[in-house]
């Protein structure tokens, strides 16, 4: 009888321990992990960009130039041309590669490549006569900036990223032309293809890619501020047209006072789309 009341009691025990067990919490599984994508300014870009270019050479002096006799009605007639006109608008485009070391913060180089409309040539015959000029004939600037309609650069360019903004030097080949072959008569004296460098440095920003600037669906949208200084060779040759005919916008008289060198600096904003590594 007492064998058969300790069986009973053990049972109940147990019963009553796995009762208790029952009730205690659960374990919850743990938590996944989903680690927070690092930015990296590695990958394609293309963009656009604007900004304004000015003359940056130290020859700052306005500039007369003796009209020849066969082209004026008063004899000793000057042309006097204002350097205010060696400025203007610049817009373009742009296309590059960058590569970061390592994601995050670090260095980033890479190479880009624009080529720029320039609002120089505006002003050609924007010039104070002191006698008067034949009838049918016109003055323009026969300096360098003044014929300088685009120029491009390819450049390369490294910097320190810090997260999502990107700190950078960039410089390389410079080259640049303007209208004179057209608008002249296509007259080669005009000289006017030129190459030289170009020097800057900039800050460069991404946009999250859910920005409402992202229209193309890219990887980021960046933003950037730019300086840059060009100097663009301009060899011996004449600087250009002087008097033309206004009948048929041919060039019949030449100069080659004026810069050797076209120097111009050029601040610009710019957007880029990048397309690869996330």
């Amino acid at each position: 009888m007492i064998r058969k009341l300790l069986l009973a009691s053990a049972a109940t025990a147990l019963m009553a321990g796995a009762a208790s067990a029952a009730d205690l919490p659960r374990r919850a599984p743990p938590p996944v992990f989903t680690p927070v994508p690092v930015f990296t300014w590695t990958g394609f870009y293309v963009g656009v960009n604007a900004g304004y270019a000015f003359d940056a050479s130290s020859h700052n002096d306005n500039a007369t130039f003796g009209v020849p006799g066969a082209f004026a009605t008063v004899p000793g007639t000057t042309a006097t041309f204002r350097n205010r006109s060696q400025e203007g608008f610049s817009g373009g485009g742009q296309i590059g590669y960058n590569y970061q070391f390592t994601p995050g913060s670090g260095v980033v180089i890479g190479i880009e490549a624009d080529a720029q409309y320039l609002d120089f040539g505006r002003d050609r015959r924007s010039a104070f006569i002191n006698g008067g000029l034949a009838p049918g004939f016109a003055v323009t600037d026969p300096r360098g900036l003044s014929s300088l309609d685009y120029f491009g650069t390819v450049r390369g360019r490294i910097g320190y990223a810090f997260d999502r903004t990107l700190v950078y030097g960039t410089g390389g080949f410079a080259y640049g032309s303007g209208s004179s072959d057209r608008s002249f008569g296509g007259f080669a004296g005009n000289d006017s293809f030129r190459t030289g460098w170009a020097a800057g440095g900039g800050i460069e920003y991404a946009l999250p890619t859910e920005s409402w600037l992202n229209f193309f669906h890219s990887s980021a949208v960046t933003i950037k501020v730019e300086g840059l200084y060009v100097n663009l060779d301009r060899n011996n040759r004449n600087q250009g047209a002087f008097v033309i005919n206004a009948a048929n916008n041919f060039p019949v008289a030449f100069n080659n006072i004026g810069r050797r060198d076209d120097q111009f600096a050029v601040v610009r904003a710019g957007l880029n789309y990048k397309f690869g590594t996330y």
